[in-house]
């Protein structure tokens, strides 16, 4: 009876080794898929503040320009509709306009407003229409007026990065700029999408 209560307690020691060695691998286990669950919410924490950071940037997108750095000039006519390049730049942040081509590139995807002003002699056409990409948005237009004149118009654009905008004078039209800067082109964005 004494070897048969000596190899009882064995086999429970045994079967108490047991348990506790099975109660630390699951113990083990929940920690690793703890760590797990932790480390995939830091990264999704991480990607999260990325991604604010790159909104935050995203909301200083503005730029606003005259046509002529200094001097005084009328520009046009032309055969074709041409791109306006406005040379005298007031702000640029994230030098999205282009100010080599007249060209406003969309750095991110949002809502933008665009405002342009053009300035006209007496007996001069001037027209202008400002385009997202190849189409035409909204325009302004006199035809030969006694006095000189200035026309403007604004619009509000959803873009996707990449998208571009700029002002275009019409074919047979004049606009005409100085240092006070008569003939311009401005936007930013509202906010990102």
């Amino acid at each position: 009876m004494h070897y048969e209560n000596h190899i009882a307690m064995k086999m429970l020691a045994a079967q108490k080794m047991l348990l506790l060695l099975c109660v630390g691998v699951s113990l083990a286990h929940d920690s690793i898929t703890q760590l797990k669950s932790i480390e995939e919410r830091l990264t999704a924490t991480e990607e999260t503040l990325k991604e604010l950071k790159r909104e935050n940037e995203a909301k200083k997108v503005a730029f606003s320009a005259g046509l002529l750095a200094s001097g005084l000039q009328q520009t046009g006519p032309f055969d074709t509709r041409t791109t306006l390049i406005y040379k005298k730049i007031f702000i640029n942040t994230e030098n999205a306009y282009d100010s080599n081509t007249g060209i406003f590139t969309a750095p991110v995807k949002g809502v933008y407003f665009f405002r342009f002003y053009a300035h006209a002699h007496s007996t001069k056409q001037m027209a202008v229409s400002l385009y997202k990409n190849d189409q035409i948005q909204c325009s302004v237009f006199t035809e030969k007026p006694e006095t000189n004149t200035n026309g403007s118009n604004g619009v509000v654009l959803s873009l996707e990065k990449g998208d571009r905008v700029s002002t275009l004078l019409w074919e047979n039209s004049w606009v005409y700029d100085d240092d006070n800067s008569y003939t311009s082109f401005s936007g930013f964005l509202l906010f990102p999408l």
